[in-house]
């Protein structure tokens, strides 16, 4: 359940990061269209690009958050602690269910 969580999270993320990399296209060529000199036209190709890394890093951090919280419900445990009293009513089924398998009379 925790991996299709973690499956889907991811997909969305990556969705959002596409999302941020295009408006970071239209922005450099709107950029580009009014700049009027080479350098600005440079410093909007580097703003975009500058744009695309982070989106990428926001990408891979959601990732690693997504991650650690899969890993965070999976070390929870609903265990007893050792030593403690089973709650009154409560059956514990052993294995295999009835005791000792009768697969071997000798034992």
């Amino acid at each position: 359940m925790q991996a299709s969580k973690e499956k889907l999270k991811n997909m969305a993320s990556a969705a959002k990061e596409q999302v941020d990399i295009y408006k970071a296209k239209i922005d450099e060529k709107a950029d580009v269209a009014l700049a009027r000199t080479e350098v600005e036209k440079e410093i909007a190709h580097d703003l975009a690009k500058a744009k695309e890394a982070k989106a990428r890093m926001e990408l891979h951090e959601a990732r690693a958050r997504h991650a650690a919280e899969k890993l965070q419900t999976q070390t929870q445990t609903q265990h007893q602690p050792l030593g403690a009293v089973p709650m009154p009513g409560a059956t514990h089924l052993s294995y295999p269910p009835g005791g000792n398998s009768p697969i071997n009379k000798h034992i």
